[in-house]
């Protein structure tokens, strides 16, 4: 397998993180690597619901980024994936400024991958857990993402090794 190139990394999650719904919600993906995305979330009162808690589709979509991040290394260059099926266990309301989602890669085919997602307290506590099902393609690619952001072309995905020449 292919070695991923971290200098892609970076673009990536540099890219991502510009996006008009990630900064709504006020979310970034910190880490990502093969199988493992972390995504950080910053809580204030828009994302409460009317009793004083994080609104539940917040968790969901936190759960869905860190699952669906997760996947993104295995991926080829030329695929993308989109969710096909989400379930979310809400274990714990959220008064917390911040929290911690780490997304894990469980299984991947070729046309579905199966991931999950934990969201933490800043003192490690689970609020939520999630699966999600992704459904591979050739639609929804990161080069869609950067043309949408209007960023710069990104370094390969992958190293090259020195007998692939």
């Amino acid at each position: 397998m292919s070695k991923i190139n971290p200098e892609h990394v970076k673009s990536v999650i540099k890219i991502i993180n510009q996006g008009p719904f990630f900064m709504h919600i006020g979310m970034r993906i910190t880490e990502l690597d093969k199988g493992y995305s972390k995504v950080i979330a910053s809580i204030g009162q828009k994302h409460m619901n009317p009793f004083g808690s994080l609104h539940g589709g917040v968790f969901s979509s936190v759960i869905d980024t860190a699952a669906y991040w997760s996947a993104y290394c295995d991926l080829q260059e030329d695929q993308g994936a989109v969710t096909i099926d989400l379930k979310i266990d809400l274990l714990s309301p959220v008064f917390d400024k911040e929290v911690i989602v780490i997304g894990k890669r469980i299984k991947s085919g070729k046309t579905l991958c199966l991931t999950e997602a934990q969201m933490l307290s800043e003192n490690g506590k689970i609020l939520a857990y999630g699966t999600s099902k992704l459904m591979i393609t050739h639609k929804q690619t990161i080069d869609d993402a950067v043309d949408y952001i209007s960023a710069e072309k990104l370094p390969n995905k992958f190293l090259r090794r020195a007998y692939d020449f």
